[in-house]
C-alpha cells in the first residue's frame, strides 16, 4: 500500500506541476479573462487519461503501477476533470444514459453551488 501512494504521490506532484506551468503559460502570454490555461489542462488531462487506460487496457504494455502513476497519480494531479471524463465515458459506454446524465448534471451544478457556498460562507465570517 505504501508503495501504490508513493507512485500516486509522484505522479500527482508531477501532475500539479505541469497544470501550474500550463496556467502560468496562458496567463503571460495571452490578455484575456477566458480561462483558456484551465480549458486547456481540462482538455488535454482528459485526452491523457483516455490514452493511458486505452494502452493499459490493450493488454501488457503497462504495469498496474505504472497505470497507478499516469491515471491517477499524473492525471489526477494535472487535473480530477480527466477522472470525471473517464468516469462519465464508463457509464456512456456501459448505456447507463440517465446515471450519465445525473452525474455529469450534479457534478457541474453541485461544484459550482458548493463554490458559491463556501464563498458566501467566507463572506459572512
Amino acid at each position: 500500500m505504501l508503495k501504490s501512494i508513493m507512485i500516486v504521490g509522484l505522479g500527482g506532484f508531477i501532475g500539479t506541476v505541469l497544470r501550474f506551468l500550463v496556467s502560468r503559460y496562458f496567463q503571460f502570454n495571452y490578455a484575456t479573462v477566458f480561462p483558456w490555461g484551465t480549458l486547456t489542462v481540462n482538455i488535454l488531462g482528459s485526452f491523457l487519461i483516455g490514452v493511458f487506460l486505452g494502452i493499459s487496457e490493450k493488454g501488457h504494455f503497462m504495469s498496474p503501477e505504472w497505470r497507478l502513476f499516469l491515471t491517477i497519480g499524473l492525471c489526477g494531479g494535472f487535473t480530477t476533470f480527466s477522472s470525471f471524463s473517464n468516469e462519465a465515458f464508463m457509464l456512456l459506454q456501459g448505456k447507463e444514459l440517465l446515471r450519465l446524465a445525473y452525474y455529469s448534471g450534479l457534478s457541474v451544478f453541485l461544484g459550482i453551488g458548493a463554490v458559491i457556498l463556501g464563498r458566501l460562507i467566507i463572506k459572512t465570517i
